[in-house]
Parts: structure tokens; sequence; C-alpha cells
């Protein structure tokens, strides 16, 4: 049952309803592998990381919040609980324990790529049916991938 009747045809509605709960997904899971990789950095560049990994955090709480948002706007219920997101995140697991930085660094290109990779696809597939929400994922896309660069450069 939808309370919110949606602009875009069952067809776009579809394309986009399931865009934006993988960008929902993939966000969330994101922001909980940034702080989990936070929590337990350790070594000569730890402070550097440790702030950055903040930084990607709040930007993937606040672009899932907006992206959740726009989804209910039509009509679309969106699921960011646990089971979901551990069910369909394309980020792979972070391992236990202590996370040396230089392994923070390598763990968050892997996981900023996995996410923007499939955020590209996203963006691509909503173009037509509603370029609002095709913007909203634009502009998450450009700021992960400001922080992709940003983590690529701690590698170099």
């Amino acid at each position: 049952m939808s309370v919110v009747k949606s602009p875009l045809s069952e067809a776009d509605l579809k394309t986009v309803g399931n865009a934006l709960q993988g960008a929902l997904v993939d966000l969330v899971d994101l922001a909980l592998v940034a702080k989990q990789v936070h929590w337990n950095v350790v070594g000569p560049r730890f402070r550097s990381v440790h702030l950055q990994l903040d930084e990607v955090v709040d930007t993937a709480r606040l672009h899932s919040d907006t992206v959740a948002e726009r989804a209910s706007a039509l009509g679309v219920n969106p699921d960011g609980r646990a089971a979901t997101v551990a069910s369909s995140s394309a980020i792979g697991t972070v391992p236990e324990g202590w996370i040396k930085d230089a392994e923070a660094v390598q763990i968050m290109v892997a996981s900023l790529g996995a996410v923007i990779t499939r955020m590209r696809e996203r963006v691509d597939a909503t173009g037509d049916p509603d370029p609002v929400s095709q913007d909203i994922l634009i502009s998450l896309t450009a700021d992960l991938e400001k922080h992709s660069w940003m983590f690529q450069a701690e590698s170099a």
C-alpha cells in the first residue's frame, strides 16, 4: 500500500525506486564500514585517516537521508534495516581487530569504488524516468568521488 501518489508511471517508479533503494543500502553500509574502520585504525597516519573517515561517514549519512526522503516522496518505502543492508550492499566485509592505516585506506578505496560504480549505473538508469532523482544521485556520486580521490592520494 502506498499512501503517496507518485508522479511517475509504474514502470518508471520501479526503475527509480530500485535505484534509490540500492543507493540507500550502499550509503548506509558505507557509513557503517567507515565508522568501523575509524574505530580500529592504527598507525603513523592514524589522525589524518581517522578524521578523513569521519568525513565519509558524514557524507554518507547526509546523502542516505536525502535518498530515503526522495524515495518516500515518490511513494517508495525506503528500507535501511540491517538485514536489508547486509544482504544487498556492494561493499565487502571489514576485517576484525586493529587495522593498519595503509590497509584502512585500501579498504576505503575499494569500498568507495564499489559504491561509485553502482551509483554511476543508477545515474544512467534514472536519467529518463526521473531527472530529479538523477540529480540527487549525481550530486552524491560527485561527493563520493571526491572522497575516493582523497583516499587514493593517501595510498600513492
